[in-house]
């Protein structure tokens, strides 16, 4: 029988991703109401950051045996230009693995340096993990269709030796285009929807809509006061935040999100919990700085929009908590669309809040006279090549959606991004969506 100190490296990592992955699961299973949120917090992102380590070190292994082991073995290692670039390797490994830990110790008001090049390795890295499979695939499709019984000679070896040279070169091109659109401010999306029983003297009604700005490691307080101006310059009747406005606590990001009291839609600014959110085990004290900021938190609820033209005409616009609640086991929260949407009957529109388009296709599966559920999440799958992954994860992936006769979903790409300041295949927008009148 094998031993666990006879398994190769890569073996060894994905056991030891099994072992923290149990960890978390039971965690949330039997430890969750047995712990402080303090504690609990803490617990979740220490394991969190473990697991994508253990994960990401065999990635790691490749990386290093593709970019390193390869050349050591030919006359390049003897060239002055071979050490550092071992070292410059290695560098890159490390930042792209300490990134998950800058949750922990690095966040404030505006991003660290270490966190900027921490997160931009560690999507350099994904980028670099793909090109590496995909080349590796091609050359071993190569070898099948070349046949077997051709031996190995100068011009496999070169053909080797170019493989992870064409993945560095294909990564710095991308990590270099994905950190200048990522830089630029998002892009104002204006999106026309028809709104089934909307009353006319609502006809036209403007409604912004931001999502996934994420204020932590690497988003703070200065891109956060560019996005309010931003919104404050499109003169909205109604600003909504969909969700993932945070990744860390309340009074640790308390200066960063100061300049949201600026927002003041005359109909009022609202916001429903993210998965992130959850993850910072902090929800109430969030709740309650928003509130500080005349923005209010929609907890498995509704208000009645009315128009500035005539009490008589209004709508429902309801919010319900993150699913990651329910999976979190969060204590007094979860997605509970029938308290959501309590008192908001079929005679009137109603516009749903949902963070995860997963949570509109179920509220749609039980609620199917929902009009329009504003949604966001996905990102749009941020960077290549994790848009495919996105896309297929997400039943509503980026746009506009039309859902049987009256019924719209819209799933925003996020107004900033999650961690990695980069963005390859999507684009940051803030949203401004002017509901239509049949």
């Amino acid at each position: 029988m094998i031993s666990f100190k006879q398994l190769p490296l890569e073996a060894k990592a994905a056991v030891a991703a099994g072992v923290v992955f149990f960890s978390m699961t039971l965690s949330r299973s039997y430890l969750a109401e047995k712990l402080d949120l303090g504690m609990r917090r803490w617990l979740l992102r220490l394991q969190m950051a473990l697991f994508a380590n253990a994960l990401m070190l065999i990635g790691s292994l490749h990386v290093w045996r593709s970019t390193v082991t390869t050349f050591s073995r030919s006359s390049t290692a003897s060239s002055f230009y071979f050490m550092p670039w071992k070292i410059a390797v290695f560098m890159f490994l490390a930042l792209a693995h300490s990134s998950f830990f800058t949750m922990l110790f690095l966040v404030a008001e505006e991003p660290y340096f270490f966190s900027l090049a921490a997160y931009t390795c560690l999507g350099a890295y994904i980028i670099l993990i793909f090109f590496l499979f995909t080349l590796g695939s091609v050359e071993q499709a190569y070898k099948f269709l070349a046949g077997r019984g051709a031996k190995a000679g100068a011009g496999h070896k070169n053909r080797t030796a170019m493989k992870p040279v064409l993945a560095v070169m294909l990564t710095v091109v991308l990590t270099v285009v994905g950190l200048l659109n990522a830089s630029q401010p998002p892009a104002v999306n204006s999106v026309e929807i028809p709104v089934h029983k909307l009353p006319s003297t609502m006809n036209n009604l403007k409604v912004v809509l931001l999502s996934d700005i994420h204020l932590g490691p690497t988003v703070g307080k200065t891109k956060l006061a560019m996005i309010v101006r931003m919104v404050k310059a499109l003169k909205p009747d109604i600003t909504v935040i969909v969700g993932d406005l945070t990744d860390s606590e309340a009074e640790i990001l308390r200066p960063a999100v100061e300049p949201l009291g600026e927002l003041n839609s005359p109909l009022g600014t609202y916001f429903v919990t993210g998965n992130h959110e959850y993850y910072t085990s902090d929800v109430s004290n969030w709740f309650k700085l928003l509130k500080s900021f005349n923005i209010q938190p929609l907890h498995n609820e509704n208000v009645k929009i009315v128009s500035p033209k005539s009490t008589d005409d209004w709508f429902c616009l309801a919010g319900v908590d993150d699913i990651e609640a329910n999976v979190l086991r969060y204590s007094g929260h979860g997605m509970d669309l029938k308290k959501a949407l309590r008192d908001c009957s079929g005679e009137h529109a109603i516009v749903l809040l949902a963070h995860q388009p997963v949570a509109a296709k179920w509220a749609l599966q039980e609620r199917p006279d929902i009009n329009l559920i504003l949604s966001g999440h996905t990102h749009g799958g941020q960077i290549f090549p994790l848009n495919a992954g996105a896309y297929f994860l997400n039943p509503f992936f980026v746009g506009l959606y039309k859902v049987g006769q009256n019924t719209f979903v819209y799933v925003s790409p996020g107004t900033v991004y999650f961690g990695i300041p980069m963005r390859l295949g999507s684009r940051a927008e803030i949203t401004q969506i002017i509901l239509r009148s049949p």
